[in-house]
């Protein structure tokens, strides 16, 4: 558990929770906020729980522009579900506002503080041990897409700017190349390479997108298999969570960046590139998940493209990490000197297993519609 550096009653005396405070606990399986479950007593003895988030306003220097997002979104979806007879108190987050209606608290020490519901009965998974999750977990993001297809998208405000904009990433990769900030350039003239040889690549969507070509969606953008809880019971998945970074994007964004991470036969930082696969079984898991709930709110571009969206994500992580690494990673937490090159080197080779599969999963693809 995290050690606690605030006072937990100041915080929970300033949201409208029914019962008397009992407890807290941590739930340590993220990377940017800091995040407790609260437990509350009430009266005929029943235990309440609420979900206490830490916003890490390091990351998001905007909280009122980020909660607001927040709040209108889960509004949205929250309308959606009522009209599907489903539970909303399972199926969406909710904000629960402060005594003087604030979407978060600002405590003595500065911290900035949420509180969300708690979804009961439920899990989230960190690894990919049966393909059903995969699934199910496709089946969640593609039902969150579809159900926000009617959105606004252009009403939200973007939390962090550029953040799936592939081209800016490219640019991003050439000013630390040029820059070259602590000599590492020099020895990973194969990777750069690699990059730059593909630069066409990145500007592809963007490009659709400036067309008018794709259309402007609201996206979650973090589209990891423990964004998902599912339920304990039937393990379906419930509920997307996790939803700092929804904002305007393109649907591509996030189905291709759940197949990076979810077909991808090898840990993101594995040494060994022998092992680095596209898996096209888990590929066609995910796919046919995913259009059974979403299909019907792409258009048939959206769909032609989900299979370079895959490559096209993998490639943007990979530029990613060697512009962290040319540039001293600064930007991710790393373990070891080369961390970020392996990471990259990682990302590069599945980008190449990709590109050869690229025609099986469009046939793949397509054959999840029928």
């Amino acid at each position: 558990m995290r050690p606690a550096t605030f006072d937990i009653k100041e915080i929970c005396a300033a949201f409208k929770f029914d019962g008397d405070y009992i407890g807290f606990y941590s739930i340590d399986n993220g990377h940017i906020n800091s995040t407790y479950v609260v437990e509350f007593e009430t009266e005929l003895e029943q235990i309440n729980y609420y979900l206490l988030q830490e916003i890490n306003i390091n990351v998001f220097r905007k909280p009122d522009e980020l909660m607001q997002n927040i709040e209108n979104v889960t509004a949205y979806l929250t309308k959606q579900i009522e009209k599907e007879g489903g539970d909303v108190n399972r199926e969406t987050l909710h904000v629960y506002r402060t005594k003087d209606d604030k979407p978060y608290y600002v405590d003595k020490n500065g911290k900035y503080w949420r509180v969300y519901n708690f979804i009961t009965n439920s899990y989230t998974c960190q690894i990919i041990e049966d393909p059903l999750v995969l699934f199910n977990a496709a089946k969640a993001f593609g039902r969150f897409q579809c159900m926000l297809a009617d959105y606004p998208s252009e009403t939200l405000f973007e939390t962090i700017p550029n953040f799936h904009n592939t081209a800016v990433r490219f640019g991003d990769l050439k000013q630390a190349v040029e820059t070259d900030a602590v000599g590492r350039a020099s020895s990973v003239q194969k990777e750069i390479e690699f990059a730059f040889k593909r630069e066409k690549d990145a500007h592809v969507l963007v490009d659709l997108l400036e067309k008018n070509k794709l259309p402007l969606r609201v996206t979650h953008n973090d589209t990891k298999l423990n964004n998902v809880m599912f339920d304990k019971d039937t393990n379906e998945g419930i509920c997307v969570v996790d939803l700092d970074t929804v904002m305007p994007g393109l649907s591509l964004y996030d189905f291709g960046d759940s197949i990076r991470f979810g077909a991808n036969t090898a840990e993101e930082d594995e040494r060994d590139l022998s092992k680095v696969s596209l898996s096209l079984s888990l590929y066609e898991q995910y796919t046919r998940g995913y259009l059974s709930t979403a299909g019907k709110s792409l258009t048939e571009l959206e769909i032609k493209y989900l299979p370079f969206s895959a490559k096209l994500m993998t490639y943007e992580c990979g530029m990613r990490f060697l512009t962290d690494y040319l540039n001293g990673d600064t930007y991710f937490h790393t373990d070891y000197d080369d961390h970020n090159l392996v990471r990259c080197r990682t990302q590069f080779k599945l980008v190449e297993d990709i590109e050869k599969k690229l025609d099986t999963m469009s046939e793949i693809t397509y054959a999840c519609i029928k």
